[in-house]
């Protein structure tokens, strides 16, 4: 049941990064040129999805635990480190380069545009590196 859950999740996210134009790099580049061809209207997707969210998680930490798992597995640090900087700055920066982030990048998959089948490969390159680098750093 749980994977079953997971899909429909996955499937439901999947469909809203397509109709809010976030699986479309044109409409994120431009989102992100403020100096240019600004589109705000993904600004208004994020600000609907933080609201959404912020709503949600309300309603579930009411409960005692999730309803597909044993327990919330929530983070416990809280503080700023390099790594956290480094890894938020390549992401925006491969956002800004490619027009993507990752879960836009797998939706965008199935249309084969060339940017998006650069893209992804590019990502799992980067997060097998990232693992590596990581681990030495260990």
């Amino acid at each position: 049941m749980r994977a079953v859950g997971g899909f429909l999740a996955g499937l439901i996210f999947g469909l809203g990064l397509i109709l809010s134009g976030m699986a479309n790099p044109a409409k994120v580049l431009n989102f992100l040129d403020i100096a240019g061809s600004w589109d705000a209207s993904l600004a208004f997707v994020m600000g609907g999805a933080t609201i959404t969210t912020y709503l949600g998680y309300r309603i579930i930490w009411r409960r005692p635990a999730p309803i597909l798992s044993d327990g919330f597995a929530l983070p416990t640090r809280r503080d700023i480190d390099r790594p956290l900087l480094t890894g938020a700055a390549l992401f925006g920066i491969g956002w800004g380069i490619g027009g993507f982030c990752p879960g836009p990048a797998w939706t965008a998959l199935p249309m084969a545009a060339t940017g998006t089948l650069i893209f992804v490969p590019a990502m799992l390159l980067g997060i097998v590196a990232g693992r590596g680098i990581a681990r030495k750093a260990t």
